[in-house]
């Protein structure tokens, strides 16, 4: 539990660095996203997409559970979107928020994802 717990802890430096070359190191190649198939490719277009549209964004780990294949996360976020973010017109605002996040891992990398926001966090800020 221990290598999977340095594990993530690596992939969310990758992440934090927008290192997308490495990210084959954590990810499959068949990842799968709240039930979609993604792939790598379609992975990383969408972390770059949230780059784009959050440019500060950092993944901050807030809590974390590691078992022999599967790791459970709360990730912070303190950041600055432009435009919308998540269909609600945050537009340069600064929004603090929670993710959850569960992960299945195979052979040292991400299977399969699956992510809840706390959208209504950032709908009582933007009030």
């Amino acid at each position: 539990m221990q290598d999977l717990e340095q594990i993530y802890s690596s992939y969310i430096d990758c992440l934090n660095r927008q290192d997308w070359l490495r990210l084959e190191d954590f990810v499959a190649a068949d990842v799968v996203h709240n039930d979609r198939r993604f792939g790598l490719d379609g992975y990383r277009r969408m972390l770059e997409s949230d780059f784009r549209a959050i440019p500060d964004l950092y993944f901050k780990i807030d809590l974390l559970v590691v078992d022999t294949q599967k790791v459970a996360s709360r990730l912070a976020f303190d950041c600055t979107p432009v435009g919308q973010l998540f269909g609600l017109p945050v537009n340069g605002r600064r929004v603090r928020f929670s993710e959850n996040v569960f992960y299945l891992f195979s052979e040292g990398r991400i299977v399969q994802v699956w992510s809840i926001i706390d959208t209504g966090v950032i709908e009582a800020q933007l009030a």
